[in-house]
């Protein structure tokens, strides 16, 4: 990737003086994700987490199943994949998709990792969950827990699988926005998003049951992964109420986006999921790109000291490279947060400020100013040693 460095060094003197906006001018290309089928729809950065298009995306909706992500994230994070899973009798009369598991067999949990993913097996999504939250609810509770600590305000788990499900806290939903910021936590931040996408990524898999009386060979019917060049981790998902959904991230030329989709078509229109789909991602492609906001070591304006020494202020600088995804129509703001005077000490490399990196209105990154310089306290040692100057 080419990066301007007169654009740069300009923002760098500008930002020594005065809080700047940076407006870049011109118009994406709407049209691409006109005409989508999705009911709800969401394009966002993996990096930022920013929603760079949305359709209906705060709009609650049944998710099928793609809510087995959070629930193999919840497996990989909480569970020991080397465990040995008995099967309940709830869990073996799950309706299809099926893997078709019987009361009382036993399998290893990481085995059962590739069943839930690549087909999509309802009985095996609560053979994990009641082995890793102790029942169905003791893992709803888990999943809701992670949704709240990752800020998915509008979404509300009750099965591991995605069946339709009501309780008296609600239904079984979430956003097309929230959905999408789920995936980025499994493939970008997750400790375990290694292992995540290395289980998505899997075009087959076979093992046995424990004992080795059964075995199966799963296969992997996120098609998606050979329509486009990048993708790294999809789930689909299908119910009566939520019709087709489907979540993937792709990343090409170092740029991340992920898709979400809710309520694209019911029967017969199955397809419809990979047409939208592949209209976001292009966009994304198409209208996007980095642009290097800020870089390391870079000076900043002088702030005053009070009753300091040996200077009456000290240099700043901010010492965060900083590369944002955006658009031509994107309107880019560095607010700077940085007192007009300070009181000493202050060591070099203290924090004594921080600039937010603002685009559209929405703080995508803070990052802090540094002191360049050390400044003490005038105190009496000072204004002895100036004494003896003077005398002497």
């Amino acid at each position: 990737m080419k990066i301007n460095k007169f654009f740069v060094c300009l923002l760098t003197v500008i930002l020594i003086f005065s809080n700047y906006n940076i407006i870049c001018y011109g118009q994406n290309n709407n049209s691409q994700v006109n005409n989508l089928y999705s009911l709800s729809a969401a394009l966002i950065d993996g990096d930022s987490g920013r929603v760079l298009y949305e359709k209906n995306g705060y709009e609650q909706r049944p998710m099928a199943s793609t809510t087995k992500i959070m629930t193999l994230i919840i497996a990989l994070e909480y569970g020991n994949s080397k465990d040995i899973i008995s099967v309940s009798s709830y869990a073996s009369k799950m309706p299809d998709v099926q893997l078709g598991i019987n009361e009382g067999e036993q399998y290893k949990l990481d085995d059962l990792y590739y069943s839930l993913m690549l087909e999509s097996h309802n009985d095996v999504a609560v053979a994990i969950a009641e082995h890793i939250g102790g029942s169905v609810g003791g893992f709803a509770l888990m999943m809701n827990k992670k949704a709240a600590e990752l800020g998915l305000n509008s979404t509300y788990f009750i099965t591991p699988n995605g069946l339709d499900d009501i309780d008296n806290k609600g239904v079984h939903s979430t956003t097309a926005i929230d959905l999408a910021k789920l995936m980025k936590y499994c493939v970008m931040e997750s400790p375990k998003r290694e292992e995540f996408v290395a289980i998505c990524q899997t075009r087959d898999y076979s093992f046995c049951n424990y004992d080795k009386s059964r075995s199966f060979n799963v296969y992997n019917k996120n098609a998606f992964l050979d329509m486009v060049d990048g993708v790294v981790a999809g789930k689909t998902g299908f119910t009566a109420d939520a019709g087709y959904c489907y979540v993937v991230a792709v990343t090409r030329d170092d740029k991340t986006f992920i898709v979400a989709l809710l309520g694209c078509g019911w029967p017969n229109n199955k397809n419809y999921k990979w047409e939208d789909t592949r209209k976001l991602i292009e966009y994304g492609f198409d209208n996007y790109y980095y642009s290097q906001i800020t870089d390391i070591g870079t000076p900043m304006k002088t702030v005053d000291v009070i009753n300091g020494t040996p200077k009456d202020y000290v240099n700043t600088y901010i010492n965060d490279y900083v590369n944002i995804l955006i658009s031509k129509q994107d309107n880019i703001k560095l607010e700077y947060n940085l007192p007009y005077k300070i009181k000493p000490p202050i060591s070099q490399g203290d924090i004594i400020g921080s600039i937010n990196v603002i685009v559209n209105d929405e703080i995508i990154r803070t990052i802090n100013v540094y002191s360049s310089d050390t400044s003490y306290v005038k105190d009496y040692r000072y204004y002895l040693n100036l004494l003896v100057d003077v005398i002497f």
